[in-house]
C-alpha cells in the first residue's frame, strides 16, 4: 500500500482543518497567558535558543531595537510584501531548530492588553517567539504576573 502525498496548493480548503488550527491556536494563547500570570515574564525562557532568536531578530530587525515598537505594532507593519520577504527569510535560520516553527498562533500586538479581538492579530510561531521574547526581555509583560 503507497500513501498519495498531500498537495497543499491543490487541497480543498475545509472548515474542520481551519477550526482545529484555530482552537490550537486559542490553547497555546491560554496557555501562555496563564503562564505570565503565575510567573514574570522576565524569568520566563520560552525556548532553548531563546538567547539566538532575540539577538538574530534585533539585528535583522533593527527597527525593533525601539522597545515601543515592541511593545505595539500593527499587523500592517508585518504584512507588507517586504516585510514578510524579510520574515521568511529568518526562520530559515531556525526552521530546522524551532519544533512547529511556522504553526499559526495568536499574537497580542499591544503587550499592555489582553488577548482580545483589537490587540490580537494570527501569527506564525517564530514571529509570536520573537515579540514575547523581546518583551519579556524588557520586562514588558511582568505586570500579567503582578495583576493578581
Amino acid at each position: 500500500m503507497s500513501a498519495t502525498k498531500f498537495d497543499a496548493e491543490n487541497a480543498d480548503n475545509l472548515e474542520d482543518i481551519e477550526r482545529q488550527f484555530a482552537v490550537v491556536a486559542v490553547e497555546q494563547a491560554e496557555t501562555y497567558w496563564n503562564l505570565l500570570s503565575s510567573i514574570p515574564g522576565s524569568k520566563l525562557k520560552l525556548t532553548k535558543f531563546d538567547d539566538e532568536i532575540y539577538n538574530s531578530f534585533i539585528v535583522l530587525f533593527p527597527e525593533y531595537q525601539d522597545v515601543e515598537r515592541i511593545k505595539k505594532f500593527t499587523e500592517d507593519e508585518l504584512k507588507t510584501k517586504e516585510a514578510k520577504e524579510k520574515w521568511r527569510n529568518w526562520t530559515k535560520l531556525f526552521e530546522e531548530k524551532v519544533a512547529d516553527f511556522n504553526f499559526g498562533t495568536l499574537l497580542r500586538t499591544d503587550s499592555s492588553a489582553e488577548y482580545g479581538q483589537d490587540s490580537t492579530i494570527f501569527s506564525f510561531r517564530l514571529q509570536f517567539y520573537a515579540f514575547e521574547i523581546a518583551r519579556n526581555r524588557h520586562g514588558l509583560n511582568d505586570w500579567i504576573c503582578q495583576k493578581k
